[in-house]
């Protein structure tokens, strides 16, 4: 008994392993490539799923706080990594609480509970955390925190889900020394 395939015609057989070699390279294109990327003035490194676009504002005598932000989307998800350089020691703990309930507010999230948060090499602070923040229509998995007068905040923002990749991306970071 001849295999069905045999029973086709040249060309639909040409045309079956074209879509069937399509396939396989579909499934071996990942939807998120991570990278190494260190951001200018950011003092870390942090892996990211692709190619993020980085601006940076510096300090300025109206405003004494340079400001950095990498950014990306992949897999219907948005990545961001922001950074502020503040000039006083008093501004770090109040910068971290603002960044996480300016986030929840932008979404009109519920307040899930923070928790707290360890990032190797940061600087202790009661207010680094991370939190899950679910709104209407998006989720965001935020992480804070400082080193010396540095704040960060890293963000996973999109529809329901991104946990594995949100895993990947917080524990990726690494303060410069």
């Amino acid at each position: 008994m001849k295999s069905i395939l045999w029973r086709v015609s040249p060309w639909q057989r040409r045309a079956a392993v074209g879509f069937l070699g399509a396939l396989a390279l579909m499934a071996c294109s990942p939807s998120l490539d991570w990278r190494e990327v260190r951001p200018e003035g950011s003092g870390l490194l942090a892996m990211f799923p692709c190619k993020p676009q980085v601006n940076i504002r510096p300090a300025t005598p109206a405003e004494p706080s340079s400001m950095g932000l990498a950014e990306c989307k992949a897999a219907d998800l948005s990545f961001s990594l922001a950074w502020a350089e503040l000039p006083d020691p008093a501004m770090v703990t109040p910068a971290l609480l603002q960044m996480r309930q300016s986030m929840a507010a932008k979404l009109q999230a519920s307040n899930a509970p923070a928790q707290a948060l360890q990032v190797p090499g940061m600087t202790p602070n009661p207010e680094a955390q991370l939190q899950v923040l679910t709104g209407r229509e998006q989720e965001a998995r935020i992480a804070v925190f400082s080193r010396g007068l540095r704040v960060y905040q890293l963000v996973v923002l999109g529809k329901k889900g991104g946990a594995e990749a949100w895993d990947s991306f917080l524990g990726s970071v690494r303060l410069n020394e």
